[in-house]
């Protein structure tokens, strides 16, 4: 679907005419199918008051038994038109309605991916979830139900109105005075209404958001005996959901109350007019019927306008906080990454690279180094002091505040992503699993790979070394986030992963701090296999893992306070010397 580009303004809010510009209008042949059905079904749905009259003024005085058969055959005729079209109408538009919703979903899923890491950092991923599923819910009733309503009642009430003002201009006048008090009743409602909600999805996003984090934190909760608390928070947030659900329903109650009260008022007034005009000679017992009826054809519509314009201002909010995401800016919206890579050596630079997340606050200083093609460049350093910011850099998920960290000559910030990721392995400290089969995960780069690919990375990680104790071996079930694991065999699994991805350059955020001695062994010996020939960052706390880097770089404040390779270091008896001789004594 073609959406709304409104640079700039994050907060966009999307009228009826954008809506029908961006949604309806792209399917204006199903539409106008559609509006010929409503128009069908609408003027069948006349033929019964129309008949009305001939029906009390004519036939029945007259005997006329041959135009009663025609009469009712004629009737009988419009309400199977009526029944056709609404079927139609309900397999057409409905049914485009929910494609409709599924299309959205695809596309603001695609966008969501497409963002910068930066901001899933700042963003529950359950609250990302009830946007994608629950914020085009309300599209449907554009070009529905809603849709149906609105143009059918539209037309339904303007025939009505022409042919009551045949019948009696005095009693059609008398009737539209309560009407247009309710008109602007409704406008007031829907203009208070639609800020409700836009505040009701984002609630709802933070409620989800909560409940999703619960759920996959279930095991810490049990841990601390924390259910309480955690019904507690979860309570808290239904009720604002609730008092948010309350304020809409208060809004559209009394839009019903005020057209059942003003509409009652004009009925009342009808049966007076319309009695007297009865006795007065002005008005036969047929015209006083067609026009009740008419009446009620001209007023049904006007009071479910509460029910539409409720319908249509969901639809409108949850529109709005879709075009928020839709205009935010992905990370290949940088007109300069320009720069694509069909194959690389792998040699990394930093040159003079400072960064920090928040204004004001840099993590990083002046960070200046090589990682020459096929090096091993290992990042040590307390907790905090920037190992994870450079390795972050180094696999482009975030962006330097100034200097470049480069890629063969190339700076990485023109280059294109998709382009330089292709040949980049990520193994992370805690390595996500998705659920599904050990199988599954290993391919998950490369799901086309064969099986003597897939059987090469099984041994090279060890993995065989647990697999082959399952019943179901590499078709394992391992649970979400591979639950059914243990530390050690999740990061061999990850290690296999990136094996199979065959990458030029191999970044490992403490990939063997989950390993028990005997596991660290084993993948000690396959890391030996991924890393040769590759470019490779490694951060490591257990410097025992490094002493055959090329390079090692200490990092302490966000500075490199030392740079060698192990015996060099040790030979200096500086920071790195005090922090591996404290290691050894542990």
């Amino acid at each position: 679907m073609q959406h709304l580009k409104e640079k700039g303004n994050t907060k966009s809010k999307i009228t009826i005419t954008q809506a029908f510009k961006t949604i309806i209008w792209p399917r204006r042949k199903l539409v106008f199918i559609g509006l010929i059905l409503i128009v069908l079904s609408r003027l069948s749905s006349l033929v019964l008051p129309w008949k009305s009259k001939a029906l009390l003024d004519d036939v029945v005085p007259n005997k006329d038994y041959d135009q009663l058969y025609n009469l009712l055959l004629l009737v009988g005729l419009a309400i199977l038109v009526q029944a056709v079209t609404s079927f139609l109408l309900t397999k057409i538009l409905s049914v485009q309605a929910q494609y409709l919703i599924s299309e959205l979903r695809a596309q603001v899923q695609k966008k969501v991916l497409s963002l910068p890491i930066s901001f899933f950092d700042n963003t529950k991923s359950g609250a990302l979830v009830s946007r994608i599923m629950n914020d085009v819910e309300g599209v449907r009733n554009l070009i529905g139900t809603g849709l149906v309503q609105m143009v059918g009642g539209t037309l339904t009430a303007i025939i009505s109105l022409v042919l009551l003002i045949r019948i009696s201009p005095s009693m059609t006048l008398f009737v539209l005075v309560p009407v247009a008090v309710f008109g602007v009743i409704a406008l007031k409602a829907f203009g208070y209404i639609r800020p409700i909600f836009r505040t009701r999805g984002v609630i709802n996003a933070e409620v989800t958001g909560r409940l999703t984090e619960t759920l996959a934190g279930v095991r810490v909760i049990k841990a601390f005996n924390a259910e309480a608390q955690e019904n507690i928070v979860f309570e808290k947030g239904v009720e604002r959901l609730f008092q948010n659900v309350k304020k809409s329903l208060t809004a559209t109650a009394f839009m019903t109350s005020s057209s059942t009260f003003l509409l009652g008022i004009a009925s009342t007034g009808i049966m007076g007019i319309g009695g007297y005009k009865i006795m007065m000679g002005d008005l036969t017992v047929g015209d006083f019927l067609s026009f009740t009826l008419f009446l009620g054809f001209m007023i049904a519509p006007i009071v479910q306008m509460s029910n539409i314009g409720s319908q249509l201002t969901e639809a409108l909010a949850g529109l709005d906080r879709t075009e928020e995401l839709m205009n935010m800016t992905a990370e290949e919206d940088n007109d300069e990454r320009i720069i694509k890579l069909d194959q690389i050596e792998g040699n990394i630079e930093f040159n003079d690279v400072s960064f920090s997340y928040d204004a004001g606050k840099e993590v990083l200083h002046h960070i200046s180094f090589k990682a020459p093609a096929g090096s091993v460049t290992a990042l040590v350093g307390s907790s905090g002091s920037g190992k994870s910011t450079i390795a972050g850099l180094s696999a482009t998920f975030l962006n330097p505040k100034s200097g470049i960290v480069s890629i063969d000559s190339q700076d990485l910030s023109k280059v294109n992503l998709n382009s330089y990721r292709q040949h980049l392995g990520v193994v992370l400290q805690d390595e996500f699993l998705f659920e599904g089969t050990i199988k599954e995960n290993i391919m998950f780069p490369r799901p086309n790979a064969t099986e003597s690919e897939l059987q090469n990375a099984v041994k090279a990680a060890y993995v065989n070394e647990f697999t082959d104790r399952f019943d179901d071996g590499l078709d394992t079930l391992i649970g979400e986030r591979g639950v059914k694991l243990s530390g050690g065999q999740r990061q061999r699994l990850a290690i296999a992963r990136a094996i199979l991805a065959n990458p030029k350059i191999i970044i490992l955020d403490e990939a063997t701090s989950s390993l028990d001695t005997e596991s660290e062994a084993l993948i000690q010996k396959s890391l030996t296999e991924l890393i040769k020939d590759r470019t490779t960052i490694v951060i490591a706390h257990r410097l025992s893992t490094i002493r055959k880097a090329d390079q090692i770089l200490v990092i302490e404040a966000g500075h490199i306070i030392e740079r060698g390779n192990h015996d060099e270091l040790i030979a200096k008896q500086g920071r790195y010397y005090d922090l591996y001789t404290y290691q050894a004594k542990i």
